[in-house]
């Protein structure tokens, strides 16, 4: 009935429309851009049987790659957003969550991969590091939106926006550990003379530390280049050149893991670092705007092809135990942890349950999925791994996509409603905790 090139050509001019269009349409619906382009996804691949089948086990080296661009890429829009410098109290959210939140999110989904649905210890640390981290690149309704200009704006985003992308901008690099650890055990065996030392000294220490070297680096030189060059004609800022975030980001990635270390923490380190170079210039906005439009242009990509994946098989064989699990890790888990994180912090209740509920699973977890499956010894378990994944990353692009707006707006409403009665002023009220 329709011609396959002919049709994608078509339908790819009406995703990049839509991908422009649909984020300030649904700006206060409940429903998000995720949730259209993977029911697109679903419905083309239902309808149109001359289209390939994107199944990620049959085409695993391509799922892993794209997954790979599209995080990294998100993870440079995230850190050029943030206003706010790095410290230790004005980053303490981000810490609580990173420090205590993910570690219990991934020994929860690791209890309930061995008790619940059976698999070995490796498979289900694997599942678990896969799904424990907030991914950045579906979350963009409830994360900091444009990098600001103006000194008085500066470190002020409320903390449920920046606490959702600060975790998302390093969770990501700081789960690869424990794939590496889930990776090392299917290979060597459970005891831990076997994979302890190597991965403490390795995967722990030396790629983590390399990752916050080079992005620190990274960040420091490129900042000078765009800022402060000697030589007015490079110093880029002045030229409103966007596409050299991507250069950034590519060139940062590239050479930490030539150097065996996390480029995903080093992607995130190096666009705080360039934040921070000159706050108040408008650049940052021309940097993050190209990313941001790269990013999107990606994910309306990913979600489709996991849409068509679904419609294909891909949640072929689900048993009632993936769906508990998967239930349990969204609404159980996740909550649970982020809220005890939080416990006697700086957000308020509503706040706080705001945080621990939008842990938003995605992109992410296609790429930690797939590169460990090229890595390791997991053909047994393959299919239910892809399952419990798959089905978790569509749970969360539902849920969370139908609540993000109306939480967000009410939670904002909130907010300035109880700034004004502090403040008396509307126009100048304080984003306080509630």
């Amino acid at each position: 009935m329709f011609e396959a090139p002919s049709f994608i050509y078509a339908a790819a001019g009406l995703a990049v429309f839509a991908a422009a269009l649909l984020p300030r349409l649904l700006m206060r619906a409940p429903i998000s851009m995720p949730m259209v382009f993977l029911g697109a996804g679903v419905l083309a691949f239902s309808l149109i049987e001359t289209l390939p089948t994107p199944d990620p086990v049959t085409h695993g080296d391509f799922t892993t790659h794209l997954a790979e661009v599209c995080v990294i890429i998100s993870l440079m829009g995230a850190g050029l957003a943030l206003d706010r410098r790095v410290g230790r109290k004005r980053w303490a959210t981000t810490w609580r969550l990173l420090g205590i939140a993910m570690p219990l999110c991934i020994l929860g989904l690791m209890l309930l991969g061995l008790w619940v649905l059976g698999l070995g210890i490796a498979a289900a640390l694997l599942v678990a590091a896969a799904l424990a981290p907030t991914d950045p690149v579906l979350a963009s309704e409830v994360q900091v939106g444009e990098p600001s200009e103006s000194e008085e704006d500066l470190g002020g985003e409320d903390e449920v926006r920046f606490g959702l992308t600060s975790e998302a901008g390093l969770n990501d690099g700081l789960a690869f550990p424990f794939v590496y650890l889930a990776i090392a055990i299917s290979l060597v065996g459970a005891a831990p003379g076997a994979w302890f030392p190597e991965w403490i000294a390795l995967d722990v220490a030396w790629r983590l530390g390399i990752g916050c070297l080079f992005g620190f680096g990274m960040g420091k030189l490129l900042g000078r280049l765009f800022f402060s060059a000697r030589i007015e004609t490079v110093r880029l800022a002045n030229h409103s050149e966007g596409f050299v975030a991507l250069a950034a980001t590519f060139l940062t990635y590239g050479l930490t893991e030539l150097a065996e270390g996390y480029g995903f923490i080093a992607v995130f380190v190096c666009a705080v670092t360039i934040r921070a170079a000159e706050q108040t210039s408008g650049y940052h906005g021309v940097l993050h705007s190209y990313i941001e439009q790269l990013e999107r242009l990606l994910t309306v990509v990913v979600l489709v092809l996991l849409g068509g994946a679904i419609s294909r098989g891909l949640l072929m064989g689900l048993t009632w135990q993936e769906i508990l699990v998967a239930v349990l890790f969204l609404l159980v888990i996740r909550p649970a942890a982020a809220w005890v994180s939080l416990a006697r912090g700086r957000t308020g209740l509503w706040e706080r349950g705001v945080l621990s509920f939008f842990g938003v699973r995605g992109i992410g977890s296609i790429y930690y999925l797939g590169y460990a499956l090229s890595k390791g010894e997991f053909d047994a378990e393959e299919a239910s791994l892809w399952r419990i994944v798959a089905l978790v990353i569509c749970m969360s692009i539902v849920l969370h996509g139908m609540t993000a707006a109306p939480v967000i707006n009410a939670l904002d409403h909130a907010r300035e409603r109880k700034a004004v009665r502090v403040s008396g002023d509307e126009g100048q009220a304080p984003k306080t905790p509630i």
